[in-house]
């Protein structure tokens, strides 16, 4: 099954901004009393200092400072610290810690229009990655039924491209539940529309199969513009077999037709 590789850094935050690094000023100093932040002061203010620290490579600081914003409720502090166990990064690769934060995150849930929102969509979205995969060595097991569910939730309450095209992988695939081309057809063009370069090829290569050739080449044509190098590989696959396949004239109209699609993002 083709897929895109998903980690919960990479999905952007829905109603919030981290403009913090231009609204902190001077250097970050050393977690302690002389920096102005300890442990007792507020949580914004501890993810404050955190993020800055992140930011100028003072991962060790920024952790310290997460943990105890963490520990008072702060969700953004929570989720940055879940990114920082699931990439390793400032502190030893631990998914299940990361698993652990998410679903606290999760279990809160969210007001509408809470600035809080871009993290709990974030969690939703790990927790459906580890639910599709497992967690070696850890009580997570593989459960795509969950996975699917909380897909399907991201992808039809918040919207959200990446969701779209994982639920419709599932889909096709029969994973978690029933297969279902239609609905999976459905949520690619969403996907697609909301400019998802993996549903764009996948949604293309769909309409080639079912004969709309010239259509369905142009969306695998045009994702190849928009694709992230780690995925390209499998999409110019999906492309080249199709363009070999295809007739000249058909051939051409895509290549034509493409172009106008990459200028139109509600095409």
């Amino acid at each position: 099954m083709l897929r895109s590789e998903y980690r919960p850094v990479k999905i952007m935050l829905l109603g919030m901004s981290f403009a913090l690094a231009t609204t902190l000023a001077g250097p970050t100093r050393a977690f302690d009393i002389n920096a102005g932040v300890t442990k007792e002061s507020g949580p914004f203010d501890l993810f404050k200092f955190g993020f800055k620290a992140y930011k100028n490579g003072q991962k060790e600081e920024a952790v310290e400072a997460y943990k105890y914003a963490a520990e008072k409720g702060h969700t953004g502090s929570r989720w940055a610290l879940a990114n920082m166990y699931a990439y390793g990064d400032g502190v030893a690769q631990d998914d299940f810690a990361a698993f652990k934060i998410y679903s606290d995150i999760a279990s809160q849930g969210v007001e509408p229009g809470s600035e809080d929102t871009g993290f709990f969509v974030n969690a939703l979205l790990a927790l459906a990655n580890y639910y599709k995969r497992g967690i070696p060595g850890s009580p997570v097991k593989t459960d795509l039924s969950q996975a699917r569910q909380l897909y399907f939730q991201v992808a039809s309450t918040f919207g959200v491209a990446e969701a779209q095209f994982q639920l419709a992988q599932m889909m096709l695939a029969g994973e978690g539940g029933a297969a279902n081309v239609q609905q999976a057809k459905k949520w690619l063009n969403q996907a697609r529309k909301g400019g998802h370069p993996g549903a764009m090829a996948v949604f293309g290569n769909i309409l080639f199969q079912e004969g709309q050739t010239t259509r369905g080449l142009a969306f695998m044509t045009a994702a190849l513009d928009k694709c992230n190098p780690k995925d390209c590989g499998w999409m110019e696959s999906l492309q080249e077999q199709a363009f070999s396949i295809a007739n000249e004239n058909d051939r051409r109209g895509a290549v034509a037709l493409a172009r106008d699609i990459n200028l139109s993002s509600s095409d």
